[in-house]
């Protein structure tokens, strides 16, 4: 026995290959900049960007959505499941120590090849119990590819979970502001309505005295009607936009507290960095990329059944048909052995494994090929998003301030006679349309701004996942390759 078992073991502590590819990042053809040279600043790049708009309410509400949101909790447990399966991949490259025991009572044949002598008790008991223990030496790789495979796996999850963390900030952040923007857009309709129902008081008063004509007071109706009819409208968007944001918050559908208006929130900065920065930064990108590392280990792992399999096993135990020199010398018993097993014939079984694993692995590469140019892409046009959406907020708040004005000087033409009454209508129609756009307009501007942070990531995550639920289990840092145990 000993000749078999001490050259096994001497074999298994030699340093072995594992089979399979190592992994190699692949080469990204990355853009040199941007298409659009947007100002930057560096300083917001890894703060929480969310308090550059100034607007308490707001941070509160991120909070809240950090501390509270369900799907950040599933995120968190997820890493928590990866996380107990590299723990149970990883105890096979140590011993497996384990123990048993039993009792019964038994009856012995009569009949058998070997009878009982005459007058024995064919009845007795028996008494087991042993240690046992068994170590498959990880000779060829096996163990090592699926442990990296689960610790590739492990860091997937954990960049899911910061890419849930960041899209749940920028969601409520976007919501916020379309929230803020459709409270002004009512508060714009209330005015106009209140504004329209005055005139309409007036012009009633004349019709009775004789001054206006029928079709200048079914204008003015006209006008006042429109207004109201624009009122539940954003009536319910704005309730739909609390329920959105409360199911962020992980609540009940609520209303939602409120802190500056749209006017007074302020635009933050854009953080700067070259398109390279995106492969380190993205959670997208670096999830994708663990997950390229698992397919490409699992590809080892299923060429390693190829190899043969070595199993140390042993045990140390005690037998008696009495309790009473149960644990005594002449009852105990032991074993020691060594175990090989591997492949003759599988008729392509083993070869459709490492065909399907290099599939999947061809599957992993082209998703993160792809994650990376989608990345590039939403950048991008998050940037020039942001450079034309604030342009156009610009040009279309003038055009609401000229647009005031027309009004005004047309209500004094008609007020003096100079002008119809149908002249004054299209002016307030137009200002009432300019003055709701150039709120839309103003929102689509901020919205642009949360999705440049929302494009490139950053630091900002991890201060944001300060606030965040942790996975209950400390998470595991990388493996090096001279810190696996010695059964290489």
């Amino acid at each position: 026995m000993r000749r078999i078992v001490l050259p096994m073991l001497a074999a298994g502590l030699l340093t072995a290959c594992a089979v399979g590819p190592d992994y190699l990042r692949p080469v990204i053809e990355t853009p040199e900049k941007w298409r659009v040279d947007y100002p930057q600043a560096a300083a917001v790049a890894n703060v929480g960007w969310w308090a550059e708009f100034g607007d308490p309410a707001l941070n509160a509400l991120i909070e809240t959505a950090l501390h509270e949101n369900r799907d950040i909790q599933a995120a968190a447990a997820r890493v928590d499941q990866f996380i107990g399966a590299l723990q149970t991949t990883r105890a096979q490259f140590y011993p497996q120590i384990g123990y048993n025991a039993d009792a019964s009572r038994n009856r012995a044949t009569e009949r058998g090849l070997t009878p009982l002598p005459p007058g024995t008790d064919p009845y007795y008991a028996l008494y087991r119990g042993a240690l046992n223990a068994s170590w498959q030496i990880d000779l060829f790789g096996r163990i090592r590819r699926q442990s990296e495979a689960a610790q590739a796996l492990v860091f997937a999850s954990e960049q899911g979970r910061r890419g849930v963390i960041l899209s749940v900030v920028t969601s409520v952040a976007a919501s916020y502001i379309g929230l803020r923007a459709l409270d002004r857009q009512l508060e714009i309709v209330r005015a106009s309505a209140a504004n329209y129902a005055d005139t309409l008081r007036i012009f009633e008063l004349r019709y009775q005295g004789g001054v206006v004509s029928q079709v200048e007071l079914s204008q003015a109706l006209s006008q006042y009607q429109l207004a109201l009819a624009a009122i539940p409208s954003i009536e319910q968007q704005i309730v739909a936009q609390e329920n959105l944001i409360s199911i962020l918050l992980g609540r009940n559908p609520t209303s939602i507290p409120r802190g500056s208006t749209i006017d007074e929130l302020i635009a933050p900065a854009v953080p700067p960095d070259l398109p390279s920065a995106l492969l380190e930064r993205r959670p997208d990108i670096v999830q994708a990329e663990q997950n390229l590392v698992a397919a490409n280990a699992n590809v080892g792992v299923a060429k390693s059944f190829y190899y043969p399999t070595i199993t140390l096993t042993g045990l140390l135990g005690s037998a008696s048909t009495a309790f009473g020199n149960f644990l005594t010398g002449p009852a105990s018993t032991w074993s020691v052995a060594a175990g090989l097993a591997g492949p003759i014939f599988t008729f392509g079984a083993i070869e459709g494994q490492v065909k399907t694993a290099e599939a999947a692995q061809q599957e992993a590469l082209a998703f993160y090929q792809a994650i990376i140019l989608n990345a590039f892409r939403e950048t991008n046009d998050a940037l020039i998003g942001a450079v034309k959406r604030r342009e156009e907020a610009e040009a279309q708040a003038k055009r609401a301030m000229a647009l005031k004005e027309y009004a005004r000087l047309s209500r004094l033409k008609f007020d003096n006679g100079y002008a119809d009454y149908i002249e004054v209508l299209y002016s307030e129609n137009e200002l009432f349309n300019a003055e709701l756009t150039a709120v839309r307009s103003k929102a689509a501007r901020y919205t642009e701004l949360v999705n440049v942070y929302k494009a490139t990531g950053g630091g900002w995550v991890d201060e944001a996942e300060k606030l965040a639920p942790k996975p209950r289990f400390m998470t595991v840092k990388p493996v090096r390759e001279d810190s696996l145990p010695e059964d290489k």
